[in-house]
């Protein structure tokens, strides 16, 4: 079963992030922190992402928002160019901001915005 889920995350993690962002992640990885990865792969995008009773998308909103909400910044700039793979369009990106920075306060959206500029500008998409 891990040997599954550790395949299905793969696939379901390089198709959100990017096959070439994940295979240079994966060959940094050493004896140390090689478990930490694969057992990451497996739970987060096996077991999590590969669920289908969520699309996509939705996850990657739920993600923008909750990595936000901890000011995870370098997580959220990740999932931040995943959700544009993922099909979420600049003005979804701006809600979730405003979910952000009404429960969680407006110094966090203001970084949200920071890094989302970044990334959408990237990307030709401002």
């Amino acid at each position: 079963m891990q040997q599954n889920l550790l395949d299905l995350g793969l696939s379901k993690r390089k198709a959100t992030l990017g096959a070439e962002y994940v295979e240079k992640n994966l060959a940094s990885a050493d004896e140390f922190t090689r478990p930490f990865q694969e057992a990451m792969t497996a739970w987060c995008w096996g077991f999590g992402w590969g669920d289908e009773a969520i699309d996509p998308k939705t996850r990657s909103l739920m993600n923008l928002a909750m990595i936000g909400a901890l000011g995870k910044m370098h997580e959220w700039e990740t999932h931040c160019r995943g959700a544009i793979n993922n099909g979420v369009s600049k003005d979804e990106i701006r809600a979730a901001i405003h979910v952000v920075g009404i429960y969680c306060g407006v110094p966090q959206a203001l970084e949200c915005f920071r890094v989302a500029r970044k990334v959408l500008e990237e990307r030709n998409l401002l």
